[in-house]
Order: C-alpha cells, then sequence, then structure tokens
C-alpha cells in the first residue's frame, strides 16, 4: 500500500487531492493545524473507503511539522508521496499581505518561513527515505503568482517564486535517482465565486493534474490555468 502525505489538508484542495490519490489505492496522511478538523476530513473519506488519518501541525512550527510527519510514517509506513500545500490566506494573526513597494524584511520574513522554509522542512522530513528506496515524488503548491506576480501580493508571490525556484532546482538535482520533485501554479480562482474577470476552477477539476504528474514525472512545473 502506497501513502500519501499532504501538507495544507482542508475542505478544499486538500480533499480533492486526497480523494484522487485514495481512489487509486493509497493510504492519506492529512496534515495541517487542527485535529478536529483533520478527523472530520478523515471520516468522511473514510466513509468513501479511502483509509486516512489526522496529523495536527503548523507548518511555521517546524518541529510540530516534524513530528507529525514522523507519526505518519508510524501509523502508514514510507510516504510515497509528499504534497505541500498550505492554505493561500495569511497564514496567522499579524501576518500581512502587501504590494511590491510595502515590503519589508519583517512582512517578508513570515511569508518565506510559510512558504519556503516549511517545505524545505517537509522534504528533508522524507527525502532520505525516498532516496535510499530510489523512489518517490514531491509536490509543491504555489499560486499562479510565482509564476507571473500580482501587485497585491508583493510579499506573498515574492516567497511562492523561492519556494518554485528551489523546486524547480530540487528537480534538476534528483534526475536519476527514481525521486521526483514538481511544482504546480494554480493559477486561476479555486471555487465559486472569485473576483470577476478572474477565471476559477474547482478543487475536483484541478486534483488529476496532481497525479498526472506523479506518474508521468516528465516536467519540473505545471502552471494550471483552466
Amino acid at each position: 500500500m502506497s501513502t500519501i502525505a499532504i501538507i495544507g489538508a482542508g475542505p478544499g484542495m486538500g480533499l480533492a487531492i486526497a480523494r484522487t490519490f485514495g481512489r487509486r489505492g493509497f493510504d492519506v496522511a492529512l496534515i495541517s493545524r487542527t485535529q478536529d478538523k483533520l478527523d472530520a476530513l478523515a471520516k468522511q473519506l473514510g466513509e468513501e473507503g479511502i483509509t486516512a488519518q489526522g496529523f495536527a501541525a503548523d507548518v511555521m512550527d517546524r518541529p510540530s511539522l516534524t513530528a507529525a510527519l514522523e507519526a505518519a510514517k508510524a501509523r502508514f509506513g514510507a510516504i510515497d508521496v509528499l504534497e505541500y500545500s498550505p492554505a493561500p490566506h495569511t497564514p496567522s494573526p499579524g501576518i500581512t499581505i502587501v504590494a511590491p513597494s510595502e515590503a519589508t524584511v519583517a512582512n517578508l520574513q513570515p511569508q518565506i518561513e510559510y512558504n519556503l522554509y516549511g517545505a524545505v522542512e517537509a522534504a528533508r522530513a522524507v527525502l532520505p527515505a525516498m532516496r535510499a528506496a530510489g523512489t518517490g515524488t514531491l509536490l509543491f503548491t504555489t499560486g499562479g503568482g510565482s509564476v507571473d506576480p500580482i501587485p497585491m501580493l508583493g510579499n506573498v508571490n515574492a516567497s511562492a517564486a523561492a519556494l518554485r525556484n528551489w523546486v524547480i532546482n530540487l528537480n534538476k538535482e534528483l534526475t536519476g535517482s527514481g525521486v521526483y520533485a514538481g511544482h504546480i501554479a494554480i493559477g486561476v480562482w479555486i471555487g465559486d465565486g472569485g473576483p470577476e474577470g478572474i477565471p476559477s476552477a474547482t478543487p475536483e477539476q484541478i486534483a488529476p493534474l496532481y497525479w498526472e504528474l506523479h506518474e508521468a514525472r516528465d516536467r519540473a512545473e505545471a502552471v494550471f490555468t483552466g
């Protein structure tokens, strides 16, 4: 049995990705901050015939993230796929979203910790075992602003672009190792009711792209535009 660990699991993209892999025989480790919400998602997946369990952790608290991944490995065995997509909203009180001209070290640093440092920590927790086994998939999600930045998200896009750069470089490093790293940039509003003029797509429409990259392993990046 294979296992996917979804970091940033929630009722939108996380649930859709869990279903995409779970329906293909994967066990699912759900990781986000609130255990009650994770338990509800795991129950919902269980009712659909997918084995899932939640492990609470905060990507800004890196020891808790590592501990959650270790607990997931203890429960399910090796993690075969890691998917990292913390929620795109402000990650915690006091963290602001600003335009490029308003960016400061103070408001950039938390975004970098949230997007880049959390991803790096998660990868370090699972990559050694994947390398030893000669197989594994690492998938990292950002918004489309990591590729084509949006002024209103100046500090968010900068941190997401740093993550994108790191993932694409990791993909190059892992060539020939049997381990694959890929970046997904979601360039649409997820769900209904987005701003006028901005294209939208449901999580169910986007999630198959993750399986496609896991299976094909033929490119470092995919940009979803609808």
